[in-house]
């Protein structure tokens, strides 16, 4: 039961979001720009970083929304999403994406833990300054979506029909356009 009344039915951020749409909407917009807008990797490793610094902080509803759009953008492969938090060394992804997750889950314990070796070595495996900035800030934001998330203890579902269902219409239309469904519409201006 979350700590403080929330909308009723909309799980997990969706429900804190809709408590406090003018939060919301600069919230969408960093996740819509980290993990859809313009980037040399993919909407789908993004969101495996997503997923992965999720997992690692124990947000169900975060980590399970995010594999979900992961399998998505990477062909409906969930098994793939469940390699990656189990043991992601040995997942069928890039060498450059398994150093990125280092530094992810290094940003996740806290950001002073990422070392120049952690970055030389992602960069040797070919990450840009981009890729490795925005490895960075996806991991941050993840860790405080994932305290507001748990922080209100909203309401996260273990349905997985409703994570991936919810995952491909995130995928194919992205976070701000989702989020127009639950959020009310802005004041037009006068």
């Amino acid at each position: 039961m979350p700590h403080i009344e929330l909308p009723e039915g909309l799980p997990g951020i969706r429900g804190a979001m809709a408590f406090r749409p003018e939060t919301a909407k600069p919230l969408n917009e960093l996740v819509e720009a980290l993990l859809v807008g313009p980037n040399t990797l993919t909407p789908g490793e993004r969101e495996l970083i997503a997923t992965y610094v999720s997992y690692l902080n124990d947000c169900h509803y975060c980590q399970s929304i995010h594999g979900a759009i992961a399998a998505a953008h990477l062909s409906g492969d969930e098994e793939l999403v469940r390699r990656v938090k189990a043991d992601f060394q040995h997942a069928a992804i890039s060498d450059k994406l398994k150093a990125l997750l280092v530094i992810a889950a290094k940003v996740q314990r806290g950001g002073k833990n990422v070392t120049a070796a952690d970055v030389g070595g992602a960069r040797s495996l070919g990450a840009t300054d981009l890729e490795i900035h925005d490895t960075v800030l996806i991991a941050a934001a993840f860790c405080m979506f994932n305290r507001y998330v748990d922080g209100l203890a909203t309401t996260q579902p273990h349905d997985e029909a409703m994570y991936r269902e919810r995952g491909k219409m995130v995928a194919r239309e992205g976070y701000v356009s989702v989020s127009r469904s639950y959020l009310p519409p802005e004041p037009v201006a006068r």
